[in-house]
């Protein structure tokens, strides 16, 4: 590493501050079920856990699904950590995202879309505590 990226970096937690996007997986599989290689049922598949955590704690954002093309799509917060229950928990507010975050321990969050109408979902990103201090829940 050169000296000036190497003092660039000091201070830093070893694990950055960055987020892993997964959407290039998801346009992949919305691709493929355009042209007919996946059908509705392979992919509209939502838990209906996931399903009633759409509906009562995601945030509704003004992208139309790109599977039915009715509805709008929802984000769910989730995170998985020690101190947490083992199927995760999920997130009702960047409040409570940030206060997670705070601890000290390692709290990893992922973002997914649902469709309400569809049941498509999709895991969007996934991101950990120092990210999560700095960045809102979107």
């Amino acid at each position: 590493m050169p000296p000036e990226a190497e003092s660039s970096t000091r201070g830093l937690p070893p694990t950055g501050l960055g987020q892993i996007e997964y959407r290039l997986a998801r346009d992949s599989v919305v691709r493929e079920y355009r042209r007919g290689r996946l059908s509705r049922l392979d992919i509209c598949d939502a838990h209906p856990e996931l399903m009633r955590v759409a509906r009562n704690l995601g945030r509704v954002t003004e992208v139309d699904c790109p599977i039915c093309e009715e509805s709008k799509l929802v984000h769910v917060a989730f995170a998985f950590g020690p101190r947490l229950p083992a199927g995760g928990r999920a997130l009702g507010m960047n409040g409570e995202m940030r206060s997670l975050a705070r601890s000290r321990d390692d709290v990893a969050f992922y973002v997914v879309e649902v469709c309400p109408q569809c049941s498509w979902n999709h895991l969007l990103r996934m991101f950990t505590s120092p990210a999560a201090r700095t960045r809102p829940f979107r």
